[in-house]
């Protein structure tokens, strides 16, 4: 007799949307919170010193993409707990990094780039930031299923959560 806690007749986890839609919601639900929080950050400065009033606003908006992206992007069926917004933090910080390196380096080449130029070179590593974001979010942050996500890079998923209990196979 097989006992009721086994692997094989554990509940599967959900599928979630596949690879492009997950992107297009990414990219919405991403775009869509980049934009209000431009009109964000300007009106809250009207009220703190800018560079405050950037971080207020960089905070809560991470926060939110995050619960948008667990929900939606990548419809894990429930609320993005402590460790994604950490990860998702440390994802959106890192695409910080690679966007203000891509100006820093234009203006190392170039002393005084067109508006033009610059933003060409923001877009271009915003977009190469974004896609490595994804990529993260999507294969480690809220990945889902076997062989995905917390554990996979050293085969934890495929070790039972427990045992069957000796008692109940007899």
């Amino acid at each position: 007799m097989k006992s009721p806690h086994s692997p094989a007749t554990a509940p599967a986890a959900p599928a979630g949307p596949g690879p492009l839609a997950s992107f297009l919601r990414f990219v919405l639900f991403g775009g869509g919170v980049g934009v209000l929080s431009g009109l964000a950050v300007a009106a809250v400065a009207l009220a703190l010193p800018w560079a405050i009033a950037n971080a207020v606003v960089t905070v809560a908006s991470t926060l939110l993409c995050t619960e948008l992206h667990a929900r939606f992007t990548f419809a894990t069926g429930r609320r993005a707990g402590w460790r994604q917004h950490w990860q998702s933090a440390g994802s959106a910080s890192a695409a910080y990094l690679v966007t203000s390196a891509a100006v820093l380096v234009l203006h190392q080449v170039q002393a005084s780039p067109t508006a033009l130029t610059e933003q060409l070179v923001y877009l271009g590593a915003s977009g190469l930031a974004g896609t490595g974001r994804f990529l993260a979010l999507r294969l480690y942050v809220f990945a889902t299923g076997p062989g995905r996500g917390r554990g996979a890079a050293v085969g934890m998923n495929s070790v039972p959560m427990y045992a069957p209990c000796p008692v109940a196979a007899r």
